[in-house]
């Protein structure tokens, strides 16, 4: 298991053909709501590259510093197409929207309570976890592991409407698998992109059993569908619904 936790400490093991051996959180939606795309690998973008730039600012800025970016003000323009041919990438972030990024890290890290939370002593970062639940492999990697919590980093573009979404998004199967995983509930430490405000959620009982009759659900799907006997073919899959 050690040597397991080892290789999912990186990210192309975590995402790759390691980490595939695991359900994670981001199967919760696709099982839920379109089984067919289970197991079908996630192209990068432009959202996913600037989720990635904020955590790696805050959590691995080692890691951000060398973050590819042009300053040009549109995808469209020629000196932008010509710069990821010329780098072989399929896109990359704009230098405005790094800034805008890392306006959000300053805004964030200068909160004295916000720095105290996420730099705890004893904190550990982008910790990988594996574990049985519901009698199905899971994996997680937290952002934010210390004595007493898991911190998750987010960035919304609304914090108003950030506990209405937050089931949406599934955060209460992720805290719901991630306490399992790690022994310890979840809190999420958010900034609107917009506004800069912050936000501070800690989880209900409520919320991490909601997270977890999603859990079961999923599983029942991928049981149905996935599993090594399973008993219907995907292509067998609809959905039913009372209007």
């Amino acid at each position: 298991m050690v040597d397991i936790i080892e290789q999912l400490r990186d990210d192309s093991n975590y995402y790759g053909k390691v980490g595939r051996q695991y359900l994670s959180n981001s199967d919760i939606g696709t099982l839920l709501t379109n089984p067919a795309e289970f197991g079908v690998k996630r192209e990068d973008n432009v959202n996913f590259a600037k989720g990635r730039l904020f955590h790696q600012s805050i959590l691995e800025p080692d890691k951000a510093r060398d973050f590819l970016h042009i300053d040009v003000s549109t995808r469209t323009t020629k000196a932008y197409k010509e710069f990821i041919a010329e780098n072989n990438v399929p896109f990359c972030l704009l230098t405005k929207e790094v800034n805008e990024i890392l306006d959000s890290v300053e805004k964030m890290m200068s909160n004295f309570t916000f720095f105290s939370m996420i730099f705890k002593q004893g904190a550990t970062y982008e910790q990988p976890a594996v574990g049985e639940i519901m009698g199905r492999m899971w994996k997680g990697k937290a952002d934010i592991v210390t004595d007493d919590a898991v911190y998750d980093l987010k960035t919304t573009g609304d914090i108003n409407s950030f506990a209405r979404s937050a089931k949406r998004y599934n955060y209460d199967s992720q805290a719901y698998i991630y306490e399992q995983l790690f022994g310890k509930r979840m809190q999420f430490l958010v900034i609107d992109k917009t506004t800069g405000c912050l936000g501070h959620y800690t989880v209900s009982d409520e919320f991490v059993l909601d997270g977890a009759r999603k859990v079961s659900k999923a599983i029942e799907v991928y049981d149905k569908y996935f599993s090594a006997d399973a008993p219907d073919d995907i292509s067998s899959f609809y959905i039913t619904d009372v209007l």
